[in-house]
């Protein structure tokens, strides 16, 4: 049932595309040639021919780009961001071919592209909002069995509780000997695994989800014997997901599926735009600041003996090390006694040097370690060595920071974690912000270090 609902839902999703594409071009039509020149419009003739090549190339564009697939796990971002991508494609293309029509205009085939990329992300995410209200009133809705382990389980029906929107709803649990196996809490155990074939003709289920814990991986092969006599879907859970430290998924290699426990998460063009992004910003933030650092300048050599700017050993991408750069906010020789962290009470700081450090100015030179590329704007706090080989044996996963440039803010400084405050959270924040980091995410976190993030308590 629900694979012709999947076709009927693409059928509708292409016809709505096709529509919006047809209103874009009579808009660009519209703009170029009425609005903005009082030139004579091209012929009709010519309009419908390059009108016919827009509704081949750009649905083409739209289809491989995997737009005509049905996923509900795809966020709205997520599609906004795969119909850009499609329709930069398809622009390109209709842009190949309108050199074969010498006579249509560029002009009106640009602002065609603006307006059909607001047009189809438009409908594509108002068809989403819509079907998302339906399956949070229980219509539209995939009933899910679940095999396995009933932690697992547990896990996947709370994320599928916290996700209503997606329209699953599971149906209950199999297990391999509900005597003895754990009661999962709020998922009803319909059997064990031998109950399988009689549970898929019972209950009508959409999809299994397999959740074997290591010691049962034998027993797949039984399962699969009798899902494949069934038109379900079918998905796995390996048990093994704990080992997932940053970045994990399913990729291919060859046609061979791969499962990522660990990765980059600065791959591909990732790194180029980040690095772009840095460039600009830090450029105009330096720009913008150079009054603010002459006259901090000033006052820290006016402060006492000692060198303007302080340069400290901290490491970086993959645990290599570099000099960090900061104002001076110490007297000399202040850790002739070893290395200490800060102390909201510390004698070793000057008067500029305190109220430099309690508005983070002191930081602002690391701006030039973000332009010669040894930081980025946004990331975890870069530490001193000698720190770090004591965190690493305390502190799990701790290392995994490294696998991103050293941030000039990040997420756990807007959050308050600075100075004396839990090393452990500071770890779970940075960890999240490398999981889940974007332009959009960066944008957001200078946002509110600008506005205020740095003002804290734990400042000193």
């Amino acid at each position: 049932m629900f694979t012709r609902l999947s076709r009927f839902y693409s059928s509708i999703k292409l016809g709505l595309d096709i529509s919006a594409l047809c209103i874009a071009f009579w808009l660009a039509h519209l703009t170029r040639f009425h609005l903005m020149t009082s030139g004579a419009p091209p012929a009709a003739e010519d309009s419908l021919v390059m009108l016919a090549i827009i509704l081949i190339l750009y649905p083409i564009a739209l289809f491989q780009g995997g737009l005509y697939t049905t996923t509900r796990s795809r966020s709205h971002f997520s599609e906004v961001f795969q119909v850009f991508r499609a329709m930069i494609v398809g622009t390109v293309l209709t842009l190949a071919a309108s050199y074969f029509k010498e006579r249509y205009s560029r002009g009106a085939l640009l602002l065609f592209a603006l307006y059909a990329i607001v047009g189809v992300a438009g409908f594509r995410v108002a068809i989403r909002t819509i079907l998302s209200k339906l399956r949070r009133r229980g219509l539209n809705i995939k009933s899910v069995l679940l095999v396995g382990a009933a932690p697992i389980a547990e896990r996947i029906h709370s994320t599928i509780l916290l996700h209503r929107d997606l329209g699953f709803s599971v149906v209950g649990l199999l297990v391999r000997d509900p005597a003895t196996s754990p009661a999962p809490s709020g998922i009803a155990v319909l059997g064990s695994y031998g109950d399988l074939e009689d549970i898929l003709k019972r209950k009508g289920v959409d999809q299994v989800v397999i959740a074997l814990p290591s010691e049962e991986h034998a027993l797949l092969r039984p399962m699969m014997d009798v899902l494949a006599l069934h038109t379900v879907d079918v998905k796995l859970v390996p048990d093994y997901f704990d080992f997932v430290t940053l970045r994990g998924g399913l990729e291919e290699f060859g046609g061979l599926p791969l499962i990522r426990l660990q990765g980059d998460p600065m791959e591909g063009w990732n790194r180029v735009l980040k690095r772009i992004f840095d460039v600009f910003v830090s450029t105009l933030i330096l720009l913008l600041a150079a009054p603010m650092l002459l006259v901090l300048g000033i006052a820290v050599r006016l402060s006492g003996p000692g060198p303007i700017l302080y340069r400290q050993v901290r490491m970086g991408i993959d645990g290599r090390l570099f000099a960090i750069l900061k104002f001076r906010t110490m007297r000399l020789n202040a850790e002739a006694q070893g290395a200490q962290f800060a102390h909201a009470v510390d004698p070793r700081r000057t008067g500029i040097g305190a109220f430099a450090r309690r508005f983070s100015l002191d930081e602002l030179p690391q701006l030039f370690n973000v332009l010669r590329g040894e930081m980025s704007l946004v990331g975890p706090r870069p530490e001193r060595p000698v720190f770090i080989e004591e965190f690493k044996k305390h502190i799990p996963r701790y290392q995994l920071r490294h696998m991103m440039k050293a941030g000039l803010t990040g997420w756990a400084q807007v959050n308050g974690l600075r100075g004396n405050t839990s090393i452990e959270r500071r770890i779970d924040y940075d960890l999240y912000y490398i999981e889940n980091w974007s332009i959009g995410f960066d944008i957001r976190i200078l946002a509110r270090t600008i506005l205020g993030g740095f003002l804290s308590k734990n400042a000193y």
